[in-house]
């Protein structure tokens, strides 16, 4: 007689960067269908699974409120196992097993391929477990996972870990050091998710310049785009946190030579000082980052740069972020995030002297917020009468008498969008759009017809 297996059904929230969500991805990919069912109602889960970050004092604060929240579901709803995993219990396992009893079980940065093992242990009766591995996995075009992007876009992982040692930066605590995957994994995966519908990539790592430097086979960043652009079906192809001095005058050539790579880069700055940037361990002052600017502008004239900051870090005077203010009101990015320093335990920053006030960090931050709206909004309004190629991703949330989509120099989730005043289309349809108007950070327009 055959054995029936129970169904049960799964809630997985993922916080933080889409790094995290890849980890989600594929911890989604090795449930069985025949074992359990997926879910986005956390009240009709027997298992939720909360995927966590804890990368700054503000990600963690998310974390716990949100463990906290869908805990209420073991006395409210029916669930009866909540899992942690990612980024927090591989930074304070010890601690949080002892602070969170409503947790069942903690999963580490690299557990995410044992889900399924450890679930059924603690269904068939295990204490609380705590599952926190060495940071070294890293998943390839073999690894089953679940694209819970649209279905014309996606991430791909090209690396994990990072080798920079910033000084405020725990990344090397969670995710270990740099760890870059093949060429022909990366070829393979794109490959595949185009041929199930993909226009859009989004390649992703801590440092996707640093890219095959722990390998040798010469795998590099520009070799894998040059494989990348020949897929035939992919639209286009977005690079995500590049540092800056890995930025080569042949990543410069190619991104403004290839129609398929977006002419945009997002390039996390954080500083325009050179003793704060010195102190952070950047390898760029500011004259280099400066000459780093005018290459790209003067190759890439229609480039789209997004980049971070971080205000309040330790001992930064009044004067130093006036100058980095300055260099932010002086319109060389279209995109922006600040962050408010974080001091961060075990990292070298955090035993630095003159630990900046949490109320002037909160100042500085609105006032650089404010000062780059003006700038997005102004570089906005010099769009208007330009034709926009367009990715439709839906209706508005405001209304759905408008169209919405992202154009080339928007990317999911961080960026703004464009709102379509006339004209119809389909979901994952590229058009084209004419820019009548603009807010600070959202393009207007009408489909027109080539």
């Amino acid at each position: 007689m055959e054995k029936i297996v129970e169904k049960l059904t799964l809630s997985l929230v993922s916080l933080g960067c889409p790094k995290n969500l890849v980890d989600a991805e594929v911890m989604l990919g090795h449930l069985p269908p025949e074992r359990f069912v997926i879910t986005t109602d956390d009240s009709q889960a027997d298992i939720i699974v909360v995927n966590t970050c804890s990368f700054i004092e503000d990600a963690k604060e998310e974390s716990i409120d949100t463990i906290l929240e869908v805990a209420d579901y073991k006395q409210t709803g029916r669930c009866r196992l909540l899992v942690v995993s990612g980024c927090l219990p591989q930074r304070y396992k010890e601690e949080l097993a002892a602070q969170l009893p409503e947790v069942d079980l903690f999963m580490g940065t690299s557990d995410a391929p044992r889900i399924v093992e450890l679930i059924e242990q603690q269904l068939g009766g295990h204490q609380t477990t705590v599952q926190v591995s060495v940071p070294d996995y890293l998943y390839d075009h073999h690894t089953p996972r679940v694209n819970s992007s649209p279905f014309y876009t996606s991430y791909v992982k090209i690396a994990d870990g990072c080798s920079n040692c910033c000084s405020y930066c725990v990344i090397p605590q969670l995710r270990g050091h740099l760890r870059s995957r093949s060429m022909d994994s990366l070829v393979s995966e794109v490959t595949r998710l185009v041929q199930q519908g993909v226009r859009e990539i989004n390649l992703i790592a801590q440092d996707i310049t640093a890219y095959g430097a722990d390998r040798q086979d010469g795998a590099t960043l520009e070799k894998l785009l040059r494989r990348l652009v020949k897929i035939e079906g992919l639209a286009w192809i977005r690079l995500l946190y590049a540092y800056p001095d890995g930025v080569s005058d042949e990543l410069i050539e190619l991104i403004a030579q290839e129609e398929k790579i977006c002419s945009y880069l997002d390039l996390p700055l954080q500083h325009i000082d050179d003793h704060i940037l010195k102190q952070m361990n950047r390898r760029l002052d500011s004259a280099d980052i400066r000459r780093l600017l005018a290459r790209l502008r003067q190759k890439i004239p229609d480039l789209t740069l997004r980049t971070s900051f971080i205000v309040g870090f330790p001992g930064e005077t009044q004067q130093q972020f006036d100058a980095l203010l300055d260099f932010v009101k002086e319109g060389h990015f279209e995109r922006m995030g600040v962050f408010r320093y974080s001091r961060e335990e075990g990292t070298p920053a955090a035993q630095l002297p003159g630990q900046v006030a949490a109320a002037t960090k909160t100042r500085r931050m609105h006032k650089m917020m404010k000062a780059q709206a003006q700038v997005a909004f102004a570089q906005n309004r010099q769009r208007l009468g330009h034709l926009e190629r367009v990715l439709i991703e839906g209706y508005s949330e405001e209304t759905e008498l408008l169209l919405k989509g992202r154009s080339a120099h928007q990317a999911p989730d961080v960026d703004g969008c464009c709102l379509i005043t006339a004209g119809q289309a389909e979901i994952g349809e590229f058009v084209t759009m004419r820019v009548t108007d603009s807010s600070e950070y959202d393009l207007i327009g009408e489909i027109v017809t080539p």
